[in-house]
């Protein structure tokens, strides 16, 4: 057996900041061995980020514990604010809403997912919601908010969460936790770029005052730019815009109520939709749509029709195309974040592709030499997570059966993949719902979407459909009534966030 000694990384360039900048630098400060490795992150500050406010999935809270963040630390330094899920409204019918909650619906019975006993029940019962049997939707509902318990017998053990805060501030936040574990910050804006005359490798940052920085291994974080994976290696791109239609967002933020939701709002509209994202003290928006269906001016003028309150400054626009980097690392770059690929955040997957493509390099975390089996399986993961996250988008699209607008009518009967074509038919059958390669979104996250936009099982599971209805009727309510229950012993979402984590600073 060979166990020769390797030559490991001594030097990591991080170029460019913002959330993905800053979320690998403290990934990599905090898990590589104190010393090994050198860390570096050039940015400047006279270039801006995309970072609008985020909305995010459970996800986020398992990357803040492996870094030890603490929760209330987070949420103060961010103004974040807890959210139990999406409410989506005009996306199966106009004037239809349906929420996508975090937490299961209800619970399995005999080894058999909940929402089969829940299509059973609602023969007898046509008016039932399966949101009537989810923590989540009635927390959110009622605008109350809990943490779980960790006893597996409490209801209170089905409730998931994530948080609305700001990017910007939450960027800020991890560049003082990296810094701390040694990450250098370097002021500059880069001038050239350059690379091994044989391998073709990055082997230099040269900034614009003259000065270089020199790395084993590059990571790119300048977003849309690619400077790094685009620009100098010219990786291709797999542009997916055939279907997921929208090219252009104005984000604003506006003044908010004494009201906290503790859930993300997601309108659709005539070429597109608009989010409502609430921190602590503001009210993050945006719409999102096709730029060939809606000019800017009328997407400015339908997005400030929209707020909760006044604007605050003018609407930003933001272009981008739906898609990601055929080879999200190549040669000694790894593309993190927008350089790597952006689909548009109608599930909030935005940072949970960031802290994919971070714990993947650190899963494959290579010696210098970068093998190409350790490349290439990255690239095989990576892609993967983007093709999974896409077909759920583009399931929201398909799934609509509204008819006013040429949008409406192009992604109602447009070609999809057949990945997700095999899903929408085999849950039309009979309700079959399948999780596949560790994927992101679980079931209940599938079914959750495909009855709310009114895609209905043709047959009921015929295990299912032997079992005495009064007993599966007796079984339902009980649960109803025990999260029912739960719910009213919660605080408001407010006085919970007053209570736990409230922010002293407005920014």
């Amino acid at each position: 057996m060979s166990n020769s000694a390797a030559v490991p990384i001594r030097q990591i360039v991080i170029v460019g900041g913002g959330a993905a900048g800053w979320m690998t630098a403290a990934a990599l400060s905090s898990l590589l061995p104190a010393g090994s490795v050198r860390i570096s992150l050039i940015e400047s500050e006279a270039i801006g980020t995309i970072g609008v406010g985020e909305a995010t999935i459970p996800d986020i809270i398992n990357f803040n514990a492996l870094l030890g963040i603490s929760e209330t630390e987070f949420l103060k330094a961010t103004n974040g604010t807890f959210k139990l899920g999406i409410k989506f409204v005009n996306w199966g019918r106009v004037g239809e809403d349906y929420f996508h909650p975090f937490g299961p619906h209800g619970a399995d019975m005999n080894a058999i997912d909940f929402h089969q006993f829940w299509l059973r029940h609602q023969v007898t019962n046509p008016s039932s919601d399966i949101e009537e049997f989810s923590l989540n939707a009635a927390a959110a509902k009622d605008g109350r908010f809990a943490l779980p318990d960790p006893n597996p017998r409490s209801v209170l053990s089905r409730l998931r969460y994530a948080y609305h805060f700001d990017a910007t501030a939450y960027a800020g936040f991890l560049r003082n936790y990296a810094e701390h574990r040694g990450v250098r910050r370097v002021e500059g804006i880069v001038t050239e770029v350059r690379q091994d005359a044989e391998t073709g490798d990055i082997s230099e940052i040269v900034l614009e005052n003259g000065s270089t920085i020199a790395g084993d291994l590059f990571f790119d974080c300048t977003g849309f730019r690619g400077l790094l994976i685009d620009k100098t290696l010219d990786v291709p791109f797999t542009d997916w815009s055939h279907w997921l239609p929208c090219d252009t967002a104005q984000a604003v933020a506006c003044d908010r109520g004494s009201e906290i939701l503790p859930y993300t709002i997601s309108t659709a509209k005539s070429a597109g939709w608009q989010w409502r994202i609430p921190t602590q003290h503001r009210t993050g928006n945006g719409h999102i749509y096709s730029s060939s269906l809606l000019s800017d001016d009328e997407a400015i003028d339908s997005l400030l029709e929209d707020l909760d309150g006044p604007a605050i400054g003018e609407p930003r626009k933001i272009r981008f195309r739906t898609g990601h980097r055929a080879q999200p690392w190549n040669k000694n770059c790894v593309s993190i974040g927008l350089s790597a690929g952006f689909l548009e955040p109608l599930e909030s997957t935005s940072l949970f592709l960031i802290q994919e493509g971070i714990s993947k390099f650190i899963a494959l975390y290579p010696t210098a030499d970068m093998p190409d089996v350790v490349r290439d399986e990255y690239n095989r993961q990576l892609v993967k997570k983007f093709e999974q996250v896409r077909d759920f988008i583009i399931l929201h699209y398909k799934a609509t059966e509204r008819d006013d607008s040429e949008f409406w009518n192009y992604t109602r009967t447009m070609d999809i993949p057949d990945s997700l074509d095999n899903r929408i038919e085999l849950f039309r059958e009979a309700g079959r719902v399948f999780r596949y390669e560790d994927e992101l979104f679980a079931k209940p996250n599938w079914v959750a979407v495909l009855l709310g936009q009114n895609i209905v099982p043709r047959s009921i599971d015929p295990i299912v459909g032997a079992i005495d209805p009064a007993s599966i009727a007796h079984s339902l309510q009980s649960m109803r009534s025990a999260m029912n229950n739960a719910v009213t012993q919660m605080k408001s979402h407010r006085n919970f966030l007053e209570s736990y984590a409230w922010a002293t600073e407005k920014f």
